[in-house]
Parts: structure tokens; sequence; C-alpha cells
């Protein structure tokens, strides 16, 4: 969220940049789970995935992801069954287990301050899988008068398919557990980076075939910062690159700035500048030829078939605040 935009506006330049994204030809477009932030303003999956996917005819629309400690895989199931049966064949389910705020929020969103819901986050997979089946999750339950112990649990009744569920993380053991389930696999690159080659390569080495996946299937994210020149662009850049440059510094969030007041803060912020430098090396920020071209060499350097950019470019002084035109015109560009 920019410094003062409103939740609504907010919401509704989403909306508008999913439509540009389905127009564009793109693939798929994800929501995140963040709770209690000054510049995020999704906090729900499911509900803006139901509102995506109402405002759009083909691209795949879904979560990037759900916090699963936070929810009830039941509940979660029942969710994405429903906007799979509104929008047959376009629902991605993306799950993590971070959950996406402070240990204040965790604990009002889980009503626990234990760390089990963490702990348990493998048999909470293995719900998730069955619950969302077409055909239902079967569980044994002792002392029946009927003596019959099974019970059976549809996430929907009579589901005519299933939304595709992808295990996201930035870590060894994510790409682990990705393996072990035999489901697709996304490296949140757009963090930091870190550890991406080894998590990768866990990923592919111990991969199990399943039901759901005959074999390796992954893709990694990216922030993206696309103009009509690279001046432009590394000026978009900016207010994005600052906040992420407070949250590693342990300083509090705000709204995102303007380019302008992230230009007139950035000489003197000589905390950030290190980091901000840094991440203009590893961002794809520039024009479009020079972005992608290197989209192309990353996803073949690491043996991808897909990108999932976040684009990230800010907004000048003036620019509407229903509107993401920075983001949009990265969209345009790349697609051009």
């Amino acid at each position: 969220m920019r410094a003062g935009q409103s939740s609504a506006q907010a919401i509704s330049a989403s909306l508008d940049l999913v439509q540009r994204a389905d127009a564009l030809g793109y693939r798929r477009y994800w929501f995140a789970e963040h709770h209690n932030m000054p510049a995020v303003a999704s906090t729900t999956p499911p509900v803006l995935t139901a509102a995506a996917a109402a405002r759009t005819q083909r691209i795949r629309v879904g979560s990037g992801g759900v916090m699963l400690p936070n929810h009830s895989p039941l509940v979660v199931a029942e969710q994405f069954a429903a906007l799979e049966a509104i929008a047959p064949g376009r629902i991605d389910l993306g799950i993590g287990r971070a959950p996406g705020s402070d240990p204040v929020i965790t604990q009002l969103l889980r009503m626990s301050g234990t760390t089990s819901d963490v702990d348990r986050f493998p048999d909470h997979i293995r719900d998730i899988l069955a619950l969302a089946s077409p055909d239902g999750a079967t569980l044994r339950l002792t002392g029946r008068p009927s003596g019959d112990d099974r019970y059976t649990v549809h996430a929907t009744p009579a589901a005519g398919g299933s939304p595709e569920l992808w295990l996201l993380g930035s870590s060894d053991y994510s790409a682990q557990l990705a393996a072990a389930f035999g489901l697709p696999y996304v490296f949140a690159n757009h963090f930091t980076g870190e550890g991406l080659e080894r998590a990768l390569g866990l990923y592919r080495q111990a991969f199990q075939p399943s039901e759901h996946l005959d074999a390796p299937r992954t893709f990694l994210t990216a922030n993206a910062v696309v103009a009509d020149t690279a001046a432009e662009a590394d000026e978009r850049m900016l207010p994005q690159a600052r906040m992420m440059a407070r949250l590693r510094g342990g300083r509090p969030l705000t709204a995102l700035e303007t380019v302008e007041q992230s230009a007139d803060a950035e000489g003197s912020d000589h905390l950030a500048a290190p980091l901000i430098d840094a991440l203009r090396r590893r961002w794809f920020v520039g024009d479009a030829g020079s972005v992608r071209e290197r989209l192309d060499a990353f996803a073949a350097t690491h043996g991808v078939d897909e990108i999932m950019i976040s684009p990230v470019a800010g907004a000048y002084d003036g620019e509407p605040l229903d509107a993401a035109s920075g983001r949009t015109r990265t969209l345009e560009l790349l697609a051009a």
C-alpha cells in the first residue's frame, strides 16, 4: 500500500492489475497472506482470489500463499474447493508455513501460544491433499455406536476437480518436503535468493513421483521493475527497496513512499544505501529488452519453465491512488 492509499484503493488497483495480466496473456496471479502490515492489504487470499476470478477469463488465480499453520486444513480445503467450483481449472492453492506476521498476531490467528501448528505442517499438508480431492478424506473414529469407525469428509459436495497445490518455501526443509509429497515447488527467490541452487537440487534429487505429479516441477519468483527507460525503472524501484531495507534493518514498516519521497530520503539514509545497491543488482530492473533477457537467462540457468514476477514499481506523486501505473507498465512492457 502507498502512503495515503486506503485498503479499498489498494485492492482495486490489484484487481485492475490482474485483469490487465489476464488480457496480456500471463499465466497466473497470486495473492499473499500478510497480517497487520501497513504496506500490505492482502490479508485473505481466498477472498481476493474469488474477486480476481470473477473479473478474469483465462488466467489462473490463487494464493501465494495461504500460511497453513494459521488455519484449519478443512477450512482451507473448503474455501479452495468452492473457488475451484467457481472457476474450474483456474485455481492455484499455494501453501507455506511462515506466520505472515509478528508473534502477537500469530497467537491471535492460531489461538495458541505454541508452535505446534508449525510442527504439524506435514500432517496438515496430508490433510489438505485428502480433503481437496473429489473423493474426500476418510477418517477413523473410535467408539461409534454403529461399530463402523470410518467417517468421510468432503470439502465440497460433488467436486468436479481440485485446485492445483503448490508448496512454497525458501529453505532446504520446504524443498525436501515438496519432494517427499511429490508436489510442485516454488522457491521464494524474491525474498533474498539465498540457498536457491541448493534447494532446487535437493528437491529434484529427492523427488518422489505421486498421483499429483510424475516429475519435479518448479518455478521461481523475482522482483521486477520495467519502464520505458532504465532511468525511470531505477527511480520506480526505490520505494520498495527502501521498505525492504527498513524491514531487514528491524525498523518499523510504513506504507510505501512515493518515488519523490524515496529520492529525497535516499541521500541521508546511510543505513539503507548498501542494501538498496545490492537489491538494485539482484532485482530485475531496467527497460523491457534488458529485463526480458535477464529473466530468460535466469530461468535457463536454473532449469525452470516459469518465473513469477512481483512487479514492485513505485508510484510518482500525483498518480491515481486506485491504480498501479508503474506495475501495470511493467507487465505491459514485458509482454510486448
